[in-house]
């Protein structure tokens, strides 16, 4: 899916009205992280996820085709230029609290791998009469990579 527009004035207006509709959208996003309420982002993700694509798609079409901006005038050009560092402002600080968020929900499963496995029995070696101890023969599997 893509903007369907009438000529180069309709098209920079839909795409600032989309940027600005995404960077409230992520906003919303962020803001749930921060309070630590990830569930109210799964209303919005597929709406989200859609804009990102067209938005996506339509940066690409400006950018192999820059006289499409060049035809816009001066006030369009500007209020694109503004909803866009505002846009890559809201992604920079989405992006620093899904990091953060990460972080510690990797560290969380470490600290629970490293609990288990302190609390299994430890082989032991061999009993006098060359019989292996018995050993806890549960798996754990931890990427570290998450």
């Amino acid at each position: 899916m893509s903007i369907s527009a009438h000529n180069a004035e309709d098209r920079i207006d839909q795409i600032i009205i989309l940027t600005e509709r995404l960077t409230d959208m992520i906003a919303a996003e962020t803001r749930a992280f921060e309070a630590n309420r990830p569930q109210d982002v799964a209303a919005t993700v597929g709406e989200t996820a859609k804009l990102a694509n067209i938005y996506r798609m339509e940066s690409a079409r400006l950018k192999q085709d820059p006289a499409l901006l060049h035809k816009a005038d001066l006030k369009q050009r500007v209020a694109l230029v503004r909803a866009t560092e505002a846009f890559d402002a809201v992604l920079a600080r989405h992006g620093r609290v899904l990091e953060s968020a990460k972080s510690i929900t990797e560290g969380l499963v470490q600290a629970i791998a490293k609990e288990v496995a302190s609390t299994r029995v430890k082989a032991a070696g061999y009993t006098d009469l060359g019989r292996a101890t018995p050993v806890n023969g549960t798996a754990i599997t931890l990427n570290k990579r998450a």
